[in-house]
């Protein structure tokens, strides 16, 4: 059965909204717009989450989940010393896109900053759904896998999709070239272990991205 979370504000990590949004060295010059947005976000986003746990199964590149199975060598690694999996997908809503594309319009400076923090918004909540699913299940939690990181293709996205029905559960659909509305989105696979999982230091070190501009310091 798909399970549903929603949960109040998190707090938000300021120095991931300025990464995000580009900005090194002095905030000042920065500051009064970064307050000016995050009051006017203040009542337009909702934290929700639905997610399934599953037993999982690894052999070789293959992972079994029992409702579906994925040849992925990299989420095969990610998951090495797991026996249970929550595959979840969780939205901030639609308000930050309207944001956006209203100040895409009126002032370019402002649309950066909201999409800036509309990114933060939504690892923060997938940050704070993660820990909490590890708490509730007493067990440690791998960094969570994303359609479209190593060798996990995008369109393993429709399969989730069709796994945890996101539209009905959370308001979050996907089109044919697999761009998700709400576009602040995300969806994705954690590993759970029974005892203290060997994971890098921070999320980035399971991404082979290695050129991405926001990528963390390992």
């Amino acid at each position: 059965m798909v399970l549903i979370k929603n949960y109040e504000v998190p707090p938000m990590q300021e120095e991931e909204v300025f990464r995000y949004a580009g900005c090194r060295g002095e905030r000042d010059a920065v500051r009064e717009l970064f307050e000016s947005c995050r009051a006017e976000l203040a009542d337009s986003l909702s934290y929700k989450v639905c997610y399934l746990p599953l037993a999982v199964s690894v052999t070789d590149d293959d992972c079994d989940f029992g409702a579906f199975g994925i040849h992925s060598a990299h989420l095969a690694r990610n998951l090495d010393g797991c026996e249970m999996a929550v595959v979840f997908a969780a939205t901030i809503g639609v308000g930050i896109d309207r944001l956006i594309a209203k100040y895409s319009v009126l002032s370019p400076a402002k649309a950066l900053m909201f999409d800036a923090m509309g990114t933060e918004r939504i690892e923060t909540l997938c940050d704070v759904f993660c820990k909490d699913v590890a708490e509730e299940y007493r067990m440690s939690a791998k960094p969570r896998f994303s359609p479209g990181y190593g060798d996990l293709d995008l369109s393993f996205q429709k399969e989730i999709f069709a796994v945890l029905n996101c539209r009905k559960h959370i308001g979050l659909s996907i089109s044919d070239s697999l761009m998700m509305s709400p576009s602040k989105s995300v969806t994705a696979i954690m590993g759970l272990c029974e005892t203290a999982c060997k994971k890098p230091s921070r999320k980035c070190g399971t991404c082979g991205d290695t050129a991405c501009a926001f990528r963390s310091t390992l």
